[in-house]
């Protein structure tokens, strides 16, 4: 049963609480419209599908700004307390500090469980929302999907490929390479031009495309036999202007949210997430064991699986390389520099293709463990936020708030630092997303203990008292104004 004292802390907390939780949520999302809404508006969208996908693609910042509100909050809250002596009023009636933060406590577990069973079931769902409908725009509106200096085979029937994509809008192009896509028996057709720009069709299930200076490269071998198309002269046509119109019904017909991409781990929940790891894994280590196969067959056929040499299929010497006049021994070490040489490069590549393998293992690991990791985080935020606000007891926006981002910014860069790490294969994948935890626990009952024992950590005074014996001798002794 709650208490009047409890019922009066839980609702001091959550003033701040729901007014820090709005702001964060609206920062973190004006930074989502910052870097993604110039990729979708003048290209065809309506506002409604813009301010759905980027409210699909909004949901999974909670996750994030939870631990930072909490943390926000507990210490204006405790802050408030102090600074307005309610605190003192509450420990003078032999009431303990742990007793005052109890309550709260269990409403900030709660609140960890509501987010747990959020990441677990919500944002799972919302990502598969956000990524099949970045897929199916990207099909039924083609001019989304053009990347500069790649080929495009969204469009029926055509690969397409520009050098650069200018312009407010991206309609301005430059190089562009547009082939049919046709069998061996099937006329072939090339475009080519220098400039080229979207326009506005009047029918929407077409995609206009206007070229300038440029060439039709065609040949006409559909239905001839093999003699008349060995025979057939490619054929250039020269164009000042050309129009091209791409039909594109077919892909518009198509829901906005049709579900085509279903296989991704970042769809899963908790328990799903677990066969997705045991699978990667399975898979990696395949390919860890192909790797060193083919490195070990580069090096030498008479190598076992092990790296080490199989004696009896060694053949014997065909010769020495002392007795070979130069010019051969010359060309036997060219050969030999030139096979290393490939090894080299190999070795690079298969480098590459491990650290791939090993970035995604710890990536998928890490979206799972994020899961329980940021639930208790909350927990862990909020027992530093509360320690430190009942030791600072100032409330309000100022020097709380620099202390708490300052907090927070620790977390967050041990939280890079160590994902980094577990990519390179430095650090383990579990340890990395538990890190920041485990660093700042210990901080976190430091601070209880300081709070608890009216420790005043923050006291400027305290700490020139603490180091003026090691500054002492470094400062010159000034002479009184009266002598100077």
């Amino acid at each position: 049963m709650l208490k009047k004292l409890d019922k009066y802390i839980i609702k001091t907390f959550f003033g701040p609480f729901l007014f820090i939780f709005s702001v964060l949520c609206f920062i973190f999302i004006v930074n989502i419209v910052w870097i993604k809404l110039s990729d979708f508006t003048g290209k065809g969208l309506t506002p409604f599908e813009i301010s759905k996908l980027l409210f699909y693609l909004g949901v999974s910042i909670i996750q994030m700004v939870m631990p930072l509100t909490i943390l926000l909050s507990s210490i204006m809250t405790f802050g408030d307390f102090g600074e307005h002596y309610e605190l003192a009023a509450i420990k003078s009636a032999g009431i303990s500090l742990f007793r005052v933060m109890r309550p709260l406590l269990m409403v900030v577990g709660i609140i960890a469980g509501i987010l747990f069973l959020f990441s677990n079931n919500i944002i799972p769902s919302f990502n598969k929302k956000a990524k099949n409908m970045l897929y199916n725009i990207a099909i039924a509106r083609p001019a989304l999907s053009f990347t500069a200096g790649q080929f495009v085979t969204s469009l029926p029937g055509t690969s397409v490929k520009f050098d650069k994509i200018e312009g407010e809008n991206g309609q301005n192009l430059t190089g562009v390479f547009i082939h049919k896509t046709a069998n061996l028996y099937e006329d072939q057709q090339t475009i080519v031009a220098k400039r080229g720009r979207f326009a506005n069709a009047e029918d929407p299930n077409y995609l206009k495309l206007v070229l300038y200076n440029g060439y039709i490269f065609e040949d006409n071998i559909d239905g001839s036999d093999f003699s008349r198309r060995v025979k057939q002269p490619n054929q250039s046509v020269k164009f000042d202007s050309l129009v091209s119109n791409f039909d594109i019904s077919e892909l518009r017909n198509q829901a906005i949210e049709k579900e085509k991409v279903t296989d991704n781990y970042d769809f899963h929940n908790y328990s799903e997430v677990s066969n997705d790891i045991k699978k990667v894994k399975n898979d990696n280590k395949s390919g860890f064991e192909t790797i060193s196969y083919d490195i070990l067959s580069q090096i030498s056929p008479y190598l076992t699986s092990d790296g080490v040499k199989d004696k009896t299929k060694l053949p014997p010497l065909p010769f020495k390389l002392d007795t070979l006049d130069s010019k051969k021994r010359l060309r036997i070490l060219e050969n030999a520099y030139d096979k290393i040489t490939t090894l080299k490069d190999n070795s690079k590549n298969y480098k590459n293709e491990i650290y791939n393998m090993i970035k995604h293992q710890s990536t998928v690991i890490k979206y799972q463990q994020k899961m329980l990791s940021y639930s208790f985080a909350c927990l862990i935020f909020f027992i530093i936020g509360a320690s430190l606000g009942s030791i600072i007891r100032k409330g309000g926006m100022g020097f709380p708030v620099v202390v708490a981002i300052m907090i927070y910014i620790v977390f967050y860069v041990i939280d890079l630092t160590a994902e980094n790490l577990s990519w390179k294969s430095r650090l383990n994948p579990y340890l990395a997303v538990w890190l920041p935890n485990i660093v700042l626990f210990p901080l976190s009952i430091w601070l209880v203990f300081k709070a608890l024992t009216d420790s005043q950590v923050f006291d400027a005074e305290k700490y020139k008292m603490f180091f003026k014996p090691i500054i002492k001798p470094f400062i010159k002794k000034e002479e009184h104004k009266r002598y100077q």
